[in-house]
């Protein structure tokens, strides 16, 4: 998840960097979410969802130019025997994204051949509709001292438009939804960025962005996947 740090002087946004974690949440049991993937450039740097068995989504903010997928992973530090490791060979960045104040904040990414697909490694559904109900979010994370990733989860309610609205004035669009606890405490942060906010079994959010990890009064923010199924499917097709 990206922190974005507003000066009123300058009228800016940037990414503050701090350390990769869900917050609040718990290790998620073995493969129990086997749409998870990692992205990789040497290392692990966003997450994804596998949506068919060539396409995954994650945020457009996660772009890179060479991108590994890591799948069927759940302690990513090993090598568990349950993994694939596949190369994108495509990119796409939604054509109306805006870096500025991440709108748009979604991206598709074709893989250079279709996983296998099995118990550890299989897809989530998109959204036959918007939702308001509760929902799992999980991510690779770093967690303890040694750098020992497992996958974590989270389990947080949708937040209705209204209150994010008034949580993040002008920033928040129809495009977005947060999920959260407005008490703070539990939350996204920053390497969480791309990965699922699943509801009830559908992709409803991919993560994005925030002011801070868990942080009172200001939820988590994500690309609201339901109004994106149209050009997710066209892009599908056409690539």
């Amino acid at each position: 998840m990206k922190t974005l740090v507003f000066l009123a002087l300058l009228g800016a946004a940037f990414a503050a960097a701090e350390d990769d974690k869900i917050v609040g949440g718990y290790e998620c049991p073995r493969h129990s979410v086997p749409y998870q993937v990692s992205l990789n450039a040497g290392y692990h740097f966003c997450g994804g969802s596998l949506i068919s068995s060539q396409w995954v989504v994650s945020a457009a903010h996660c772009y890179k130019s060479r991108i590994q997928v890591r799948l069927g992973e759940h302690n990513i530090a090993v090598n568990e025997g349950t993994e694939q490791w596949i190369d994108a060979t495509k990119m796409i960045k939604h054509p109306q994204y805006n870096s500025y104040n991440l709108d748009n904040d979604i991206m598709l990414i074709k893989l250079s051949r279709p996983a296998a697909l099995n118990s550890n490694v299989n897809t989530v559904s998109l959204p036959s509709r918007c939702t308001q109900r509760s929902c799992v979010w999980s991510q690779m994370i770093m967690w303890d001292d040694l750098y020992s990733i497992k996958l974590q989860c989270l389990r947080q309610p949708i937040i209705d438009d209204r209150i994010c609205r008034n949580a993040y004035s002008n920033l928040f669009t129809e495009n977005m939804l947060c999920s959260g606890f407005m008490h703070g405490g539990a939350s996204s942060c920053q390497g969480d960025s791309g990965g699922p906010l699943v509801c009830n079994g559908q992709l409803q959010g991919v993560v994005s962005w925030g002011y801070d990890c868990a942080m009172k009064g200001h939820p988590s923010v994500y690309a609201r996947v339901c109004r994106y199924n149209s050009w997710i499917s066209t892009t599908m097709r056409n690539n």
